[in-house]
């Protein structure tokens, strides 16, 4: 017997969107028909009529449990939080970091994460293995391509310490080390992922705007540059150009960022990138705002130019991918730092990026299903080895499913929001948001009502689809 139907709905689908029927058994989808033909023995009816139906968000990009840098002993939300927020914005599988740090292992890394979200997961979660310097060559080779066969096949480095040198964890990847890694990573069919800034131009401005005493947050876009994104993506690709290595350039900020990825692309290189919905809404003024430090998220908001730039790569193709770079702490914690030098990145985003790239893109912009689907869902579970279990209403997928109401029409408020004490996004007009969740097969939010439960979430083992790291395929 069919468990549950969602009936009247408008579907968004791989080969498709239209009015059909969505019928699910366990936690799978099993068939999408004709509105009516679906067998009459139903578990259970959703009437989705008025609403759009998609898959569930994947958010490629989730600091989860991390380290605040710059507070010793401080760590933005858990597990539990963060994924029980995702459920109420429609995203329904996260991906978080494991961090290797000098000494330790990939395997150590992973433990590590498993103890904090395993029991603890509102939604589905994976890991990407992240990299600290200097890189061990135990860790370049056999842990990079044993993580890849044990279903860990992404990776993440920095090619900046991101803060001043003196006042951070290091984090800079040198050049040397990421061609090496970029080989160990191609060899293995995995994906390497690049917070790419030109470290030497970060801490320079650093330094310089230090001694001329204009150390005021507002200048964050002076130091995390365009020119900055510029060189370092350039070169990063032409790394990868030698080597071969498929790469997914997180955070891109600045329309130079979404030229280098156009070109490398266009080479025909495996090249993928991200935006975060953030950077796509506000523009560098926002920092003169009173506490308009909450906006920040390194690398920095950049002009109004910058701004369109990001919108038309994502709805053009250049961009595959909406992410948040999640990274959530207190209000308090958030604009504790008033400089350059102390500002705390990342904010809470999981829970906002589905029902705002809908109304900023779908509303808005005339942004299509299809392509919506794609930027929120399916292009990150195809770059990060999660497709067509997740990313896609077909049958043998997770039932993983979003109920999406295109009338809601407000300003969000407070009550809106399930995690964390503040939002950058109170007071933001929308048009469109989600209404219901559904996570393989169990409804788990349902306006506003929270159905599911900690011991929901499982861990989602990943491979990269070979076509993937061959060519741009998404």
């Amino acid at each position: 017997m069919i468990d549950l139907v969602i009936r009247g709905g408008m579907v968004v689908t791989p080969w498709g969107v239209g009015g059909w029927d969505v019928a699910i058994e366990g936690s799978k989808i099993v068939a999408v028909a004709q509105q009516g033909s679906l067998p009459s023995d139903v578990g259970q009816v959703i009437d989705a009529l008025g609403k759009v139906v998609v898959p569930g968000g994947v958010e490629p990009h989730a600091h989860v449990a991390a380290p605040v840098m710059g507070m010793p002993g401080q760590e933005t939300a858990p597990p539990e939080q963060v994924s029980r927020a995702s459920l109420f914005g429609g995203t329904t599988t996260l991906l978080d970091f494991a961090i290797v740090r000098p000494g330790s292992t990939i395997e150590s890394a992973i433990a590590e994460r498993d103890g904090r979200w395993r029991g603890n997961a509102y939604c589905d979660y994976g890991y990407h293995i992240m990299l600290l310097p200097e890189i061990q060559a135990d860790v370049l080779n056999p842990q990079v391509r044993e993580a890849v066969q044990a279903g860990y096949p992404s990776f993440k480095i920095f090619t900046t310490d991101i803060r001043p040198a003196h006042l951070t964890e290091q984090r800079r990847v040198g050049m040397g080390h990421l061609s090496d890694l970029m080989e160990q990573v191609q060899a293995s069919s995995g994906m390497l992922m690049v917070h790419s800034e030109d470290d030497d131009m970060v801490q320079y401005m650093y330094n310089k705007l230090t001694e001329e005493e204009h150390t005021e947050h507002w200048r964050l876009h002076e130091v995390h540059s365009n020119m900055s994104e510029d060189v370092s993506f350039r070169r990063v690709l032409r790394v990868a150009e030698w080597t071969g290595c498929p790469v997914y350039m997180v955070h891109v900020s600045a329309s130079q960022g979404v030229a280098a990825i156009q070109e490398a692309r266009g080479k025909g290189m495996p090249v993928y990138s991200e935006t975060l919905h953030n950077y796509v809404t506000w523009n560098a003024e926002a920092y003169k705002e009173p506490d308009g430090m909450k906006y920040h998220t390194y690398p920095s908001l950049k002009s109004e130019q910058d701004r369109q730039a990001l919108w038309e790569g994502l709805m053009k193709g250049d961009i595959n991918s909406m992410a948040t770079d999640e990274y959530c702490t207190s209000w308090a914690h958030k604009i504790q730092g008033r400089s350059l030098l102390d500002v705390t990145g990342g904010h809470n985003g999981a829970e906002t990026r589905v029902g705002i790239t809908y109304s900023e893109g779908v509303s808005k912009r005339g942004m299509s299903l299809a392509r919506f689907v794609e930027v929120t869902s399916s292009n990150a579970a195809r770059i990060m080895g999660l497709y067509p279990r997740k990313g896609a209403i077909a049958p043998g997928s997770d039932a993983d499913i979003v109920l999406i109401d295109p009338g809601i029409e407000k300003k969000l408020g407070k009550d809106d929001f399930h995690i964390s004490d503040y939002s950058i996004w109170e007071d933001f007009p929308i048009h469109g948001w989600p209404v219901m969740t559904i996570l393989r097969g169990k409804v788990v939010v349902d306006e506003g009502r929270l159905l599911g439960t900690p011991a929901d979430g499982n861990y989602m083992p990943r491979k990269v689809d070979a076509r993937v790291v061959d060519r741009p395929a998404v």
